[in-house]
């Protein structure tokens, strides 16, 4: 394996009844006033919002609501959030939603501990975080980004149509509840996407060197091989606690930088698939299952060891009495029949993306991953692009 340096700060608390019994002593470490911050109306539909907020009163806390975060982070939002921090003199951001929430408050908790301009120093660019961000907690209740446990956030910019994430360790939550009950009544269409994304994340580093025998890619393959059993059965019966507990921890898993260690990563397709959605505002996971496997098609023979186990120990597909190349696209055509099985987009139109003449300026807008096994060019994606409506 390569040389790695491992660190992560957040400690979970993970479980039914997690945050009823763990949430009130966690936020004593910290001062009075509470930012609690979530996208819509979902958490109140489902009862979220009432347990959290009454936990919240229960000791004694000033709270201070932030709302409406949407699915697409941006930038003018994190801003909205980081002044009201300042203005409130929060001490503490308490994020209660999905990837987008949990992304927004890590921007929102960088942005408000600093004076200049954070998508400047620390989004157009890697920075250095020199002060200590205003300290976020999370509570998760939709399953696919992992971003629970890292630094990472996606934040869009509108005004320069540009969607790029940061992973900085100090941005982690100090900690993270996690109640697989919470995501029960998340609808099937999200559950889905969810889902793929957490596939994706682990796809992304599986297909990447370093290639030798290594600890990461036999964790990667058994993450993979759980989320493929477990996803259909939680769209099948929302309320299975076993497959949903799984696809949660799975999430986490596959981004708390565990099977990062002495790989590359790839992470080309989100890559695309961010540029995707700040000219299109498309759904996040439906955007990745379209553009996956027709971006491995276009890479799978730089890479063919690799797809090839991919498709014997993912699939389970027999490899006797058949070449390589077989093999391979075999196990391409196994992922793209999952998708269209737990009813994601398969085309650019079924996501709704129908002017084709909006595709080379996405291309063009995309960065390059370093760690793809394609030599990717701003034309390659462009023919991607184009393999995908």
């Amino acid at each position: 394996m390569n040389n790695f340096i491992f660190e992560n700060s957040t400690k979970v608390f993970f479980g039914k009844g997690c945050v009823k019994e763990f949430l009130a002593g966690t936020l004593k470490e910290y001062g009075r006033s509470v930012m609690l911050a979530y996208g819509g109306n979902a958490i109140k539909n489902n009862g979220v919002y009432d347990e959290v907020k009454a936990i919240l009163m229960d000791e004694g806390k000033t709270v201070i609501e932030f709302s409406g975060i949407m699915s697409n982070p941006t930038y003018n939002k994190v801003m909205e959030g980081a002044a009201l921090a300042r203005e409130n003199h929060v001490d503490v951001i308490l994020a209660v939603g999905g990837g987008s929430v949990m992304d927004c408050c890590k921007a929102v908790s960088l942005a408000a501990a600093y004076d200049g301009d954070i998508w400047r120093d620390y989004w157009e660019k890697n920075g250095i975080i020199d002060f200590e961000p205003l300290p976020l907690g999370v509570i998760v209740t939709v399953t696919g980004t992992g971003s629970e446990c890292n630094g990472g956030a996606v934040i869009t910019n509108e005004e320069k149509k540009v969607k790029t994430g940061r992973d900085y360790p100090k941005c982690n939550p100090k900690f993270a509840l996690m109640d697989p009950e919470y995501t029960f009544s998340v609808p099937k269409k999200q559950t889905a996407s969810g889902g793929f994304d957490i596939l994706s994340h682990i796809m992304e580093t599986y297909f990447s060197k370093t290639d030798d025998d290594n600890i990461s890619d036999d964790i990667s393959e058994a993450l993979m091989r759980s989320v493929i059993r477990n996803l259909p059965a939680a769209l099948e019966n929302p309320q299975d606690y076993t497959a949903r507990s799984n696809l949660m921890w799975a999430a986490t898993m596959a981004e708390n930088r565990i099977i990062k260690l002495g790989k590359a990563c790839d992470f080309q397709a989100h890559q695309i698939e961010h540029q995707l959605g700040a000219y299109t505002n498309c759904n996040h996971g439906c955007g990745l299952a379209v553009i996956h496997p027709a971006y491995y098609r276009y890479i799978y023979q730089d890479g063919l060891d690799k797809f090839v186990r991919f498709a014997v120990h993912v699939w389970g597909i027999p490899s006797e009495g058949k070449s390589a190349d077989e093999v391979a696209l075999e196990g391409i055509r196994a992922l793209e029949n999952f998708i269209k099985a737990i009813g994601l987009p398969s085309t650019l139109r079924e996501l709704g993306v129908t002017d084709a003449d909006i595709l080379p300026e996405i291309a063009a807008s995309c960065n390059i991953a370093p760690g793809s096994y394609g030599n990717m060019t701003k034309e390659a994606i462009l023919e991607i692009l184009n393999l995908c409506l």
